[in-house]
């Protein structure tokens, strides 16, 4: 037997662990799932709609349209739904748009719940700040499930798919102020469409954050004739993994050890400073890393959001 198939069945179990998630975990994605549509529904009902700002997506044409027809917001955001969850069904299976489904229904239920409250602000700066916040949280929850809010959530997994260089955060930011647009000539007021453009900036920035993290860690290279010291002290007194890389000095042709490391973006100075002490001539390129695979950092098999 080569070495490729007896790979082959160890590969087709591991894609199948992750393929199947356990009972627990997927009660745990359900229950991450219900607090994360209420935490979605009370930024739609006690901020967003009785501001009248429509952040684009189902949700804002769903404002939209419950103000052209008296419907509930949270059953228009169903009913707008319905096609949608149809189409990601033949796309992704019946699997992934289950948990769609539920996340959609208990949207609309908490949104029409929460409708008969009163605002918490009716300053539309401040309605469309928090808002945004609350909704990119919710967003957010959501699709670290694998699962999403349906609407245009499934349109955006959709173009991740064709275009995986793009983040959700610009994806939802392009499909959103299409309909923001639209809202402004809809409620006949600029100011208005400002305000909900302002919720989906906000929307887009921090939805990144929230699946991606901050900048969340450095990559350092480092060429100097002080790289045993440098590297000792920085598995020692940081804890981290470091790599050498072998090269040549093109003008000088002598070979040289490049030590590269990444790490949190909370100790690079430290670690900077170390290379300061040992070897001030050193030549050192930081840069940051915004994905990470591997030990301490995203699990190499999780799925790409």
């Amino acid at each position: 037997m080569s070495a490729n198939e007896s790979r082959k069945p160890q590969e087709a179990e591991k894609t199948s662990q992750r393929q199947n998630k356990s009972f627990g975990q997927q009660i745990r994605d359900y229950g991450i799932i219900t607090v994360a549509s209420l935490i979605y529904a009370v930024a739609v009902s006690l901020f967003l709609d009785p501001n009248s700002l429509a952040p684009g997506g189902v949700t804002g044409i769903a404002i939209i349209m419950n103000r052209l027809t008296g419907v509930e917001t949270g059953t228009w955001v169903l009913f707008i739904n319905i096609p949608i969850i149809a189409l990601g069904t033949w796309k992704f299976g019946l699997r992934f748009i289950m948990s769609t489904m539920y996340c959609t229904a208990v949207t609309s239920f908490f949104i029409n719940l929460l409708s008969p409250l009163e605002a918490l602000t009716s300053d539309r700066f401040l309605a469309a700040l928090v808002g945004g916040a609350m909704m990119a949280v919710g967003l957010g929850l959501v699709f670290k499930t694998g699962s999403t809010t349906g609407g245009t959530d499934i349109i955006v997994k959709l173009l991740r798919l064709r275009f995986p260089y793009l983040k959700t955060g610009v994806l939802f930011l392009i499909t959103d102020a299409i309909i923001v647009t639209v809202s402004g000539f809809v409620f006949q007021n600029v100011d208005v469409a400002l305000y909900a453009g302002l919720v989906v900036v906000v929307n887009s920035l921090l939805v990144d954050v929230v699946l991606y993290g901050r900048d969340g860690a450095k990559l350092l290279f480092i060429i100097s004739d002080g790289h045993e010291a440098i590297t000792k002290r920085l598995l020692e007194e940081l804890d981290i993994g470091v790599t050498h890389i072998f090269g040549t000095g093109a003008y000088s042709g002598k070979e040289k050890k490049v030590i590269m490391c990444v790490m949190k973006k909370q100790i690079s100075p430290k670690a900077e400073e170390i290379v300061r002490q040992e070897d001030p001539a050193a030549f050192m390129i930081v840069t940051s890393a915004t994905e990470i695979f591997g030990e301490g950092y995203k699990n190499i098999f999780s799925e790409k959001i």
